[in-house]
């Protein structure tokens, strides 16, 4: 799930809700650390706050998988810098 709210900013900055329905702490940290990577690899339009809340599947998610997510919820949103199609999947 994404929440998104202009900044005003020059940049735009993450979060990440993982709630202990995902996991016990490790794994929540994991699903964060993957979660934070996709954001850097994705590149998101400049001045928004974007909130990310991970589901339970994100637990088992390849990072394919969670990446392909991440790229689908700011597509639809509007909030790639780039096309969704100009997106490089590892």
């Amino acid at each position: 799930m994404l929440r998104a709210r202009p900044n005003g900013l020059s940049v735009s900055r993450f979060g990440f809700s993982v709630s202990k329905a995902v996991g016990g702490a490790v794994v929540r940290n994991r699903v964060k650390r993957r979660l934070r990577e996709a954001a850097r690899q994705i590149g998101a339009r400049h001045g928004w706050d974007l909130v990310l809340v991970a589901r339970r599947g994100a637990a088992s998610a390849s990072f394919r998988r969670l990446m392909g997510s991440m790229v689908r919820l700011l597509g639809r949103a509007g909030l790639l810098e780039q096309g969704p199609t100009s997106v490089r999947m590892p």
